[in-house]
């Protein structure tokens, strides 16, 4: 039986070029908008949340733009007020429903911001009503709870908003991003051997750096949430002063990266550190030389280290949804979750 959320993955090649071709037209109004900011504010929560550090590593590696994520209870819980005049704050949230974000945007615009939006919710949400400028995804419906297609398309949004804000970067580069995602579905490399490796693991440790850290933090929340699987996403960096300790013969580590750019070598030289201390590295990404260094290894994108994790995360959650169904738990569906999540 096919599972929604199997279904929704095998859409995102559709869902990435019809959202790249109603947002790429649109950097004019980024540019113009942007022009009256000087820095970041990524308002956003849960899978949001992983998508927004995406945008931040791009605005501050690429753009030059210093970006931080915002704190929603200093709005919506201290009610405190501060001076955002010189800011682009940038809300996500897939459904553009969840109260929160929209109060936060809300009063960030209050506060002096200019105010932007990444929704699949459209037009007419509360969330793209709120901001100056909405950039509506058109990932369709959704139905699994995992997000999938509405986190890619997501970061294609993301992607758009920092060739906006004047990255240094090859616009030509998203056009690819569809069909790489195409052959990572039809290909994804070792996947039943990490399901295997992982079916009788209470937990694992999922890391990355940089621009691929985003990944590593949403498919570790995938393996938490639908899989129950105790999954810590980490920097490689901050893995090495000290989290590393618990990685062993019943942890293992799942490594995410580009096959390009400053990240790679310090997670080809990690893969071979757990490796040698006798616990299993699986890794993501990161071309021939990580797959080397590795117990068994899932294919990367053949993309420039700043589109990467567009086409990173897809075979993550092709293992995310194979394991739940090995360990008898539905996908679709995971236990306490709901599709729109709203905290006080």
């Amino acid at each position: 039986m096919t599972t929604k959320m199997r279904s929704e993955i095998a859409e995102q090649p559709a869902a990435l070029r019809a959202t790249l071709d109603a947002l790429l037209p649109r950097v004019g109004e980024v540019e113009r908008i942007a022009r009256r900011t000087r820095q970041l504010l990524f308002i956003a929560r849960g899978t949001s949340d992983n998508a927004a550090v995406y945008g931040r590593y791009l605005a501050e590696a690429h753009a030059g733009r210093l970006s931080t994520l915002a704190a929603p209870s200093i709005a919506t819980t201290y009610r405190r007020r501060l001076d955002l005049d010189g800011v682009l704050a940038v809300a996500l949230s897939q459904s553009g429903r969840t109260e929160e974000i929209v109060e936060t945007l809300t009063w960030a615009k209050d506060c002096g911001a200019v105010t932007v939006a990444v929704t699949n919710g459209g037009e007419d949400s509360p969330l793209a009503q709120a901001a100056d400028l909405a950039l509506c995804t058109l990932a369709g419906e959704e139905k699994a709870v995992p997000a999938t297609k509405t986190y890619t398309t997501q970061l294609a949004a993301l992607a758009v908003l920092g060739l906006g804000l004047g990255a240094d970067v090859d616009p030509g580069d998203l056009r690819r991003v569809p069909d790489a995602v195409e052959k990572l579905i039809a290909e994804p490399g070792d996947l039943e051997a990490i399901v295997e490796g992982l079916a009788d693991k209470p937990g694992a440790v999922i890391s990355g750096r940089g621009l691929a850290f985003s990944t590593a933090l949403e498919l570790a929340l995938k393996l938490k949430e639908a899989c129950y699987l105790h999954a810590m996403g980490l920097s490689y960096a901050d893995l090495l002063h000290g989290p590393i300790a618990v990685v062993d013969a019943d942890t293992p580590a799942v490594l995410v990266a580009a096959g390009q750019g400053p990240t790679l070598a310090g997670t080809v030289a990690l893969a071979r550190r757990v490796t040698g201390a006798g616990a299993q590295a699986f890794t993501v990404g990161g071309g021939p030389e990580l797959a080397a260094a590795s117990s068994a290894a899932l294919n990367g994108p053949d993309l420039p280290e700043w589109v990467a994790p567009l086409g990173l995360i897809v075979p993550g959650q092709l293992l995310t949804e194979a394991l739940a169904r090995r360990l008898g738990i539905d996908p679709d569906a995971p236990r306490g979750l709901n599709k729109v999540t709203q905290t006080d």
